[in-house]
């Protein structure tokens, strides 16, 4: 079984945003303020820009390689299998004990809506939701992902309620917890910055699926950008009137101060409501989790780091043996460790797989490997990237030694791997070969990895090559004797397609009997495509006329018996020009005019035009 591409804009954004909306919001708030004071609000908008790099750097990358595995993936075809053990495997355990986390973190919240649990109650209930998200995963990803939009729009929708009320009550009770704004100096604001800056590390976790999204060249840059505009704005306005209505003395040190900013507004109702929120984050935070953690030991399983086992899909086109694994190292550590402070860790790991990430994109970038043909292209290259490498670089060592040792023991684990499991097995190449090779001034004609990405760009085409095909499949046909006179043949041509784009049967009347149809016309030996670009999003149609007897579409010329009218969105421009591609190579043969004449009815042109772009797709693979 292959993985099914399941996700789309709105399951992006939701796994990305939920990956976000934990801790950082709930939980850290609060701690940060005694460290900084109202100044925390800085922390967090410096904390949020310092994602961007990555966030640009992964969207590019996953553009350009959607497979699952995310930092993996990009990691091991950037700087070879070595490091791409040590980016799969820090990731995964990174993941994990953040998941893990963010569900045992549930206690923290389910306390206050029940102060008699005990601490073995609330790890039930930790491992009670990662079982279910187990299951759900395993089931496959559609089931799951439509679990996380469903908490994630009901967790924005209980934050957006949050911060107008908030906004109310702050305007009538004045600005006095804003004074003073740094009563530390400005010399925390770097630290704080370094805490709070785990909040936005969950915002790239959707490119570790980016092999199970649709159009994954559009999905995934606004998604990812989308989330991570949507939530720093979420953060900044929560932290901006939690700190405005909550009393100084309550707020610092707490860890529940959007709570307490929910008693503040609502008394124990909004304690209640602001604690069911922070329930909804960090399930949802646990399931993204599992569901992104378990794509990185999936990847290496199929490319011989790990036992092939971890590579292995189910019915359902889930990786369900790295779901398993995944999911007992989460219960394993939220039973017998103490979470929170592993949690701190992760935040390491996090760091160092975010210059793991910018250095693959640069290494890619000057490779000049030829298929290196990313749908979406990283803006301020190499700039911003090398402000990321240097940041995080520095956040790393504001978290302490201690933190960095463990860090480095994760890396000898890795190391030492794949050196007993992997080395010697593996013969890849990978973009810092080529980068090398380029400042020594040699040159190789072949190149493994660029055979690789050209198969990614099949791969790619022939997705597009299937859709155009359920197209096709789906068209209206006109089959007639004659050719309708203009103003009859777009009555005809709107009636049978206005519903299915969306749009007005008049409107589309309109479109269709401008004046300018030379400008939508292009005409060929034998067929005319008549294309309109119309207002809407997703819209891509096509209808196939045959005029038995031939039509004159053009004052010059002779008649023709085959059209095609196309409509479609300014989104769908790309795969506009490629069908225009596929029926200018679909009407070119010779037989074409005379089997197109002598089909016997509707579908005979439909299977006549199928067979004909799948023996394109066939011949392009082939060569």
């Amino acid at each position: 079984m292959g993985l099914k591409k399941d996700l789309g804009l709105k399951e992006v954004f939701c796994i990305s945003s939920g990956a976000m909306i934990s801790s950082g919001l709930f939980v850290l708030p609060g701690i940060a303020f005694g460290d900084l004071g109202p100044g925390v609000i800085l922390a967090y908008i410096i904390a949020s820009l310092l994602a961007i790099p990555t966030i640009l750097a992964k969207a590019e990358l996953s553009t350009a390689i959607p497979k699952d595995g995310g930092i993996f993936i990009f990691t091991d075809r950037a700087m070879g299998p070595l490091m791409g053990t040590l980016g799969g495997m820090s990731a995964w355990f990174s993941l994990a004990l953040k998941s893990a986390f963010a569900l045992y973190g549930l206690g923290i919240f389910a306390t206050i809506l029940y102060p008699t649990l005990g601490i073995w109650q609330v790890k039930v209930i930790a491992i009670g939701f990662a079982l279910l998200f187990m299951v759900l995963n395993i089931m496959g990803t559609k089931m799951s992902a439509k679990a996380q939009v469903w908490m994630v729009f009901s967790l924005i929708g209980l934050i957006a309620l949050y911060i107008i009320a908030g906004v109310v009550h702050l305007s009538s009770t004045g600005m006095g917890n804003f004074k003073p704004f740094l009563p530390n100096g400005i010399s925390p604001i770097l630290s704080t910055t370094g805490l709070v800056f785990v909040s936005f590390a969950g915002s790239t976790k959707v490119a570790a699926v980016a092999g199970e999204v649709r159009k994954p060249g559009r999905n995934i840059p606004r998604g990812m950008i989308l989330s991570w505009a949507v939530v720093s704005l979420l953060y900044i306005c929560v932290i901006i009137v939690t700190v405005g209505i909550v009393s100084p003395d309550i707020l610092s040190g707490s860890e529940t101060p959007i709570s307490k900013g929910g008693g503040v507004i609502l008394g124990t109702a909004g304690i209640a409501v602001m604690s069911i929120a922070g329930i909804l984050a960090f399930v949802s935070t646990g399931n993204a989790g599992i569901m992104a953690a378990s794509r990185d030991p999936m990847a290496m399983g199929k490319d011989q780091l790990l036992p092939s086992i971890f590579g292995k899909l189910n019915r359902s086109g889930t990786p369900w043996f790295s779901i398993v694994v995944t999911t007992s190292i989460m219960i394993f550590v939220i039973i017998f460790t103490d979470v929170k402070h592993l949690a701190g860790y992760a935040s390491t790991l996090k760091l160092l797989l975010f210059i793991f990430a910018n250095l693959a994109l640069i290494f890619m970038r000057e490779s000049n490997i030829k298929h290196y043909r990313p749908k979406y292209k990283a803006p301020f290259y190499p700039v911003i990237q090398v402000i990321g490498i240097f940041s995080y670089i520095v956040l790393i060592i504001l978290l302490g030694w201690e933190k960095i040792l463990v860090a480095l023991g994760f890396i000898f684990i890795g190391i030492t791997w794949y050196f007993i499991y992997a080395h010697g097995k593996i013969k890849r190449e990978y973009a810092f070969l080529r980068v090398a090779e380029r400042v020594m001034g040699e040159d190789t004609n072949e190149c493994l990895l660029d055979e690789e990405l050209r198969e990614v760009l099949i791969k790619r085409d022939g997705i597009l090559t299937e859709r155009f095909v359920k197209k096709i499949s789906d068209a209206e046909v006109f089959d007639l004797n004659y050719l309708l006179p203009p103003a009859e043949l777009s009555r005809k041509l709107a009636y049978a397609m206005s519903k299915r784009v969306g749009l007005g049967e008049n409107d589309l009347i309109r479109e269709l009997s401008k004046d300018d149809r030379k400008a939508h016309m292009m005409s060929m030996p034998g067929f005319v495509i008549l294309s309109y670009q119309v207002k809407g999003i997703d819209v891509y149609d096509i209808a196939l006329i045959r005029t038995k007897r031939g039509g004159m579409f053009t004052d010059a010329g002779p008649p023709v018996h085959a059209a095609f009218i196309i409509l479609f969105s300014k989104d769908e421009k790309n795969f506009y020009l490629n069908s225009l591609m596929w029926l200018m190579k679909v009407s070119s043969p010779p037989d074409f005019e005379k089997d197109w004449k002598e089909a016997k009815n509707k579908k005979a042109l439909k299977d006549l035009m199928t067979r004909s772009i799948l023996s394109i797709g066939k011949e392009k693979r082939d060569h």
